[in-house]
């Protein structure tokens, strides 16, 4: 693929195949320059894909990466915590692993040679997920999420990955978050958990007490040091040989 002009990162929705063959749209925002870049898939708290997902999204493009968001809900997203817990309910997350995150890493795959995957909340237990059931992915990043743990074959996963969690997350119990690093290390994943003195979705922009949901609180201190190290870590494991 040839290089593209230089300048501010794009972002638009398209239209992927899943493995199965169904049309699924996503979020794609594509870096200054294409040729040799890797790629990220970003996974979507339960809101849906809104402009703050997609300012992820963006934010990773102008790091270099391409990155898609599959659009987990189709087309679907709210600010009202109780139509989130139902369109959360209502997701099949093995299909969404299996086929829409899938898709998305094979369709990145097409111009990448590495993909990666990272997710936030819900997008965080997906992470999980996917690392466990698509070898392909080189990398990954877990923002405070985890699915239960009996769900996860650590055995299978074997890319690399960090994990940033809040120890005064009301949703995700820091002690479970030992036991789920103490279930990787024990199968041999390159696991490093980052802890932080922080409620759920310190890094989330728009979670300033605006009342959507309690025991959420955006500290943007913890949230910059996450990214560089999210950056430095997805440095190493995407863009070297």
């Amino acid at each position: 693929m040839s290089k593209q002009t230089a300048g501010r990162s794009s972002g638009r929705m398209i239209t992927f195949k899943r493995p199965d063959g169904a049309d699924v749209n996503g979020y794609l925002a594509s870096p200054a320059v294409l040729e040799g870049a890797p790629a990220i898939v970003v996974i979507q708290e339960w809101w849906g894909v809104n402009d703050q997902i997609k300012g992820v999204a963006n934010r990773l493009a102008e790091c270099g990466y391409r990155v898609l968001v599959p659009d987990l809900y189709r087309g679907a997203s709210t600010v009202e915590e109780e139509e989130a817990h139902h369109l959360m309910d209502g997701l099949d997350f093995g299909d969404a692993v299996s086929q829409d995150i899938k898709g998305a890493v094979q369709y990145l795959q097409a111009d990448s040679k590495k993909v990666g995957v990272t997710g936030y909340c819900m997008g965080g237990a997906l992470t999980l997920l996917a690392l466990n059931a698509i070898p392909e992915l080189a990398a990954g990043v877990v923002w405070y999420g985890f699915p239960p743990l009996e769900y996860l074959d650590a055995s299978k996963i074997k890319a690399p990955l960090i994990g940033h969690w809040g120890t005064q997350d009301a949703f995700f119990n820091i002690d479970t978050v030992a036991e789920l690093e103490s279930k990787l290390h024990a199968a041999g994943v390159d696991a490093t958990f980052h802890r932080y003195l922080a409620r759920h979705a310190f890094a989330n922009e728009t979670a300033i007490g605006d009342g959507r949901i309690a025991d959420t609180q955006y500290d943007a201190a913890w949230s910059q040091l996450a990214w560089d190290r999210t950056l430095t870590f997805f440095g190493k494991t995407l863009w070297q040989a």
